[in-house]
């Protein structure tokens, strides 16, 4: 499947605002999310859905250097498989599915993807983004992100996850206790998790804080309704300057250590082992990414 980890910021572009388009390609987003679903109308959606045929169809989209992913109405919608069909294009990256609380709808989009896939002519596998937004979805977040192969990640939707329940979307121990459930999950079955979308476009600092959390707690990045936050999630999910020092002198240390045949070290004033220098690793391959060092 193509290459999803470099996602430090995702914008939503709504497939009915095709004038939204071009300047989407050329902004500063590592993804870009166009939305057949919750930002289209009921009216729109075949508009929608062929503006984004054209759009994937085209020479403009394959020279983005973006990750590209195609947010599509649920399973159970009249619309899934005509939006499948139209935005499973060469280039695509990931297939987002919303509302996702059962393995058999995750199979049955397996369906429908590879059925499009052979129709489009697509060479190269497309994955599956799919939302926890329930709390059956929070509740089987292990087993839907096992359900195939072509499942790359999970994605936090805590806006109708809460709003349900009653609980305020807001609450910092509700969000921070959702996140490490759904990390968790992800973890465990070998997928990324990537962070909700924050409403409050104007409050920048909310934004900010909340992206800071997700980081810490292991999320490759996080959702953007507005471009004034493509920049802020990007700032939050690059490693720091003292991140990137300490990974150093970790792998540094690990490469002595093996020489050595020693198993456990000291870095820093702290145990050092072979989970700590993974994560090294991993902190230094995102830092080359982006041109850090």
């Amino acid at each position: 499947m193509a290459h999803t980890r470099g996602m430090r910021s995702k914008l939503f572009v709504p497939g009915s605002r095709p004038e939204l388009f071009d300047k989407a390609l050329r902004g500063d987003a590592d993804a870009l999310s166009f939305d057949l679903e919750d930002s289209v109308s009921e009216g729109r959606k075949a508009d929608a859905r062929a503006a984004l045929q054209a759009l994937l169809s085209g020479p403009s989209i394959r020279a983005c250097g973006k990750t590209l992913i195609a947010r599509v109405n649920p399973c159970s919608s009249v619309h899934f498989n005509a939006d499948v069909r139209a935005v499973v294009r060469p280039g695509l990256a990931l297939l987002n599915l919303p509302k996702v609380e059962s393995t058999s709808e995750v199979l049955a989009a397996v369906t429908a993807l590879e059925a499009a896939e052979r129709a489009n002519g697509v060479t190269e596998p497309v994955g599956l983004l799919l939302n926890i937004e329930s709390a059956r979805g929070l509740r089987l977040a292990y087993e839907l992100a096992c359900a195939h192969p072509r499942v790359a990640g999970l994605q936090l939707g805590l806006g109708d996850l809460f709003e349900p329940l009653q609980i305020a979307r807001h609450e910092p121990a509700a969000v921070h206790a959702v996140m490490v459930q759904m990390r968790l999950a992800a973890g465990e079955a070998g997928v990324f998790a990537y962070d909700a979308a924050y409403a409050r476009f104007t409050d920048a600092e909310g934004f900010r804080a909340e992206a800071d959390v997700a980081r810490r707690l292991g999320y490759i990045g996080k959702s953007c309704i507005h471009p004034s936050q493509v920049q802020l999630a990007n700032e939050a999910f690059r490693p720091t300057d003292a991140e990137i020092a300490h990974a150093r002198r970790v792998a540094e240390a690990d490469a002595d250590a093996q020489a050595r045949g020693v198993g456990a070290y000291t870095v820093d004033g702290q145990m050092v082992d072979a989970p700590f220098v993974h994560r090294a690793r991993a902190v230094l391959a995102t830092a080359k990414r982006l041109g850090l060092g």
